[in-house]
């Protein structure tokens, strides 16, 4: 990893406003001194997310992430450290110089986007090859699909030819066997040989919003599985936290988007007209996929197919959507079975009437649940009716759900009343689950099961939450930092038991030691996720009105207490450690 000086970064922050920094992707309201918001790494209904205006820092309380500017972006937009720091560079209109003397592996970002660009340019002059082959891919897209030479021009469309040309293609431009593997444009078999990992099918390039090509999907033209085959994760492409054609559709509208299942649903969207459709990657909708949407627009219509599988999947992106604060409407295409079809048989004017009188919520889940019953039977009204209190039960605002109420039972003409009770125990019912689940959690975080980013916790909680509270206090104050590193020292490496702790203090006593420590030096060191709970370390101490020297005393007791106790739990193994329990029972130390 690039090395970048302690002045530079320091710079880069110091002209990084903070609140604009965050207020380009969160809804800021003011808060005491500090800025609150809906978190943009998880999905909440209320704000959990704190910007620290002192010292131009963030946490979210919900879900732990946490630091600077530069973590912020380095989570965001998935970044690595130099990447981060060079777009915040950028942003403030620095020039950035890097110095790259780091060991180890890495990845520079640039070299895949340029392989993609590369990739995407073969795949495309294909399409016009003189074979048998790349004229029915063409005819695919022009005779089949109807698409004309600009559309494909424009989404820069292409053919993987059934051979091994595109291999020896991105040999000739420079690239190694690793890195096309790497990148997933290739596949090693099992005698050791590379082949293309798109092979026969039709090529639609995946872009990002700054125009980089990051990824591909393939569809087959004849009728074998898998019919769309799509990039696994790469150094530069993460299926869930990407949108097909959202590089062309932030620009043109924030007041509302179309999302739709497949690419050529966008494409014939955005051939009528409609610019603002984006696509999911062959998967549904992921909770990133719905945050990032709320980054670029305030509503969602979903254009999904209307078979079964195409209506779950709007039903659990409703969900998603909801939970990031977009107002969600359903198209309902009546004739056709997708956007696609329904263009070429009805054309834009039709389908933009369509557009304009989307379903609301309630109205996508009353009429999916009516067309699952037969009302004039009793028993399948009953159950009709139980499904429906359990879709009204799952609306957030009261208002809304007394609306709802109204509606149902104006609709099957049943007492409001009646159903108005049922969904109140239905919500009784739920509340108490919630409960029960969150105790279920807030017991395993307080034992550290399922601790991802500190793995000893669970297995030595009190020697993890003691190592949090003194790391917290040498983060936040150079005079403990001055005690603890004195001679003789306060405290030493072996003080910490789990591996974290151990790495954190150690990053610390030698900053300390050199230059001097201060936080935003965590980012060139530690992962994004442990950048969070190292921050959560200091701001648990922010919140405390007592930090001195008695505090911090009784802290480092504590977490040699809870130490020495740990390695007496696993059975002694020297005269030394004999002797510092017996002093500990004659209380010398």
């Amino acid at each position: 990893m690039p090395l970048i000086e302690r002045s530079v970064i320091d710079e880069v922050l110091a002209r990084t406003d903070m609140q604009s920094l965050v207020g380009s992707y969160v809804t800021l309201k003011r808060s005491g001194s500090n800025m609150t918001g809906l978190c943009p790494f998880h999905s909440e209904k209320s704000p959990s997310f704190t910007v620290f205006t002192q010292d131009a820092s963030f946490y979210c309380f919900g879900c732990g992430v946490g630091g600077n500017a530069i973590t912020f972006v380095r989570k965001i937009e998935n970044l690595e450290f130099t990447e981060a720091v060079s777009l915040l560079a950028r942003r403030a209109g620095i020039t950035l110089r890097l110095d790259d003397k780091r060991d180890g592996p890495r990845y520079d970002r640039r070299r895949y986007y340029e392989m993609n660009r590369t990739a995407a340019r073969f795949f495309h002059a294909a399409l016009y090859a003189a074979t048998p082959s790349a004229r029915a891919a063409l005819a695919y897209f022009t005779e089949s699909r109807g698409l004309s030479s600009a559309t494909i021009k424009h989404f820069g469309l292409g053919y993987a030819p059934d051979d091994f040309s595109f291999v020896d293609h991105m040999r000739a431009a420079g690239y190694t066997e690793e890195e096309l593997i790497t990148g997933d444009l290739c596949k090693r078999s099992a005698k050791g040989h590379i082949y293309p990992s798109f092979r026969n099918r039709v090529m639609f390039p995946i872009l990002d919003v700054s125009e980089n090509v990051i990824a591909f999907g393939g569809r087959v033209m004849e009728k074998i599985e898998p019919k769309y085959l799509n990039s696994s994760d790469t150094p530069v492409f993460k299926k869930g936290s990407n949108l097909f054609a959202l590089n062309f559709a932030h620009k043109a509208s924030a007041e509302q988007m179309i999302l739709c299942e497949g690419y050529m649903d966008v494409i014939a969207m955005h051939a009528a007209g409609f610019t603002n459709a984006v696509a999911g990657l062959g998967t549904a909708v992921k909770p990133e996929q719905a945050r990032l949407l709320s980054r670029y627009t305030k509503r969602v219509i979903l254009s999904y197919d209307s078979d079964e599988p195409g209506q779950k999947a709007a039903e659990k992106a409703l969900r998603l959507l909801e939970e990031v604060g977009l107002d969600v409407k359903v198209l309902r295409l009546q004739g056709a079975k997708d956007p696609d079809e329904y263009i070429r048989k009805f054309g834009a004017d039709a389908f933009r009437r369509v557009i304009e009188n989307s379903a609301s919520k309630f109205e996508f889940n009353f009429d999916r649940v009516l067309r699952k019953y037969d009302l004039s039977l009793p028993q399948q009204r009953i159950a009709a009716l139980d499904e429906l209190c359990s879709v009204i039960a799952g609306v957030y605002a009261s208002v809304e759900r007394e609306i709802y109420i109204t509606e149902a039972a104006k609709r099957l003409s049943v007492d409001p009343r009646n159903i108005a009770a049922d969904v109140e125990r239905k919500l009784f019912k739920r509340k108490n689950e919630q409960k029960k689940q969150e105790g279920e959690l807030a017991h395993r975080t307080l034992g550290g099961f399922g601790d991802t980013v500190n793995a000893d916790f669970a297995r030595m909680p009190r020697v993890a939450r003691a190592e949090e509270a003194v790391l917290g206090l040498l983060q936040l104050y150079p005079e403990h930092r001055k005690r603890a590193f004195a001679n003789p020292p306060m405290l030493v490496d072996d003080d910490f038991k789990t591996e974290l702790g151990r790495r954190i203090f150690v990053f610390i006593r030698q900053a300390e030691e050199g230059e001097g420590f201060y936080t935003e030096m965590l980012d060139g060191e530690f992962s994004a996720d442990e950048v969070g709970r190292i921050t959560k370390m200091r701001v648990a101490r922010m919140s405390l009105s007592d930090n001195g020297d008695a505090v911090f005393d009784e802290c480092v007791k504590a977490l040699k207490d809870a130490a020495l106790d740990e390695k007496n739990k696993n059975g002694l193994t020297t005269m030394a450690d004999l002797d510092a329990l017996l002093k500990k029972k004659r209380g010398e130390i």
